[in-house]
């Protein structure tokens, strides 16, 4: 994968430096990074998946967003409609991953636990990666009895997941630089209760019209709450239809 900045300077980058989590943090030691990606449009999905707005360098930075964070945080809508599986190594990540297990973890949200625990996300995660489910107080007893057999089950919230709540279980469990892959609904959650720090976005340069949601789909947000910085526009060298930007927090 190579890419440079739009400017000042039109040179390659090294895209694991540009995209390193920032030493400090800001929660306890938790970053919460989201990697989103949306047509020109403004379209966050394709057919139905996000998938469909992609190239190589998206599918590429998408797994080097992987191999530098500790747990992947996903809804269960999403991991139903892109066929999630666990993480598998990316051939650059020994480095990335120095100290750290060879995967991260996946974090499903679900208020329901209407999920498949026979499937590979839950049956072929490394034991040092178990999948995890984020719920909440009051799911069926049954499946949540089930899902503590195929996953760690962290419990948090009652109508809706309490995602401070989480994070904070979530750090106490090692997992400190999280990654939300979405889906839209799951992301304006957590955006709203004022816990995302940063925006990975890819705009794709496609037209998709349709009724497809946005990168957030939820209630307008705080001012305060919406505010971002950028830090870096870059483009793929290969292929410069694609822009790669990269949001944090403006008071971060």
């Amino acid at each position: 994968m190579r890419m440079r900045r739009l400017s000042p300077d039109p040179s390659t980058v090294d895209v694991a430096a540009a995209y390193a989590y920032p030493p400090g943090a800001s929660r306890d030691g938790t970053w919460v990074r989201a990697n989103m990606i949306a047509s020109a449009d403004g379209a966050a999905a394709l057919e139905g998946r996000s998938g469909g707005l992609g190239c190589a360098a998206d599918r590429e930075l998408f797994a080097l967003l992987r191999g530098l964070c500790d747990a992947v945080v996903v809804g269960a809508g999403t991991v139903r409609a892109e066929g999630y599986g666990p993480a598998r190594p990316g051939p650059s990540w020994g480095r990335l991953r120095e100290g750290r297990p060879a995967t991260p973890a996946i974090a499903i949200v679900s208020r329901s636990l209407d999920l498949d625990f026979g499937s590979p996300i839950f049956t072929e995660a490394a034991p040092d990666a178990a999948t995890m489910v984020l719920t909440v107080q009051g799911a069926d007893p049954a499946r949540l009895e089930a899902a503590r057999e195929r996953a760690e089950v962290i419990v948090a919230g009652t109508g809706s997941v309490d995602f401070g709540s989480a994070f904070a279980q979530m750090a106490e469990r090692g997992y400190r630089r999280l990654l939300c892959e979405g889906g839209p609904h799951v992301l304006a959650q957590i955006a709203a209760a004022g816990l995302l720090d940063e925006l990975c976005l890819t705009l794709s340069p496609v037209l998709a019209a349709g009724a497809s949601q946005r990168v957030l789909n939820g209630p307008p947000l705080p001012g305060a709450r919406a505010g971002l910085r950028l830090v870096h526009a870059l483009v793929d060298a290969e292929d410069e239809g694609f822009l790669f930007l990269r949001y944090v927090r403006a008071t971060a």
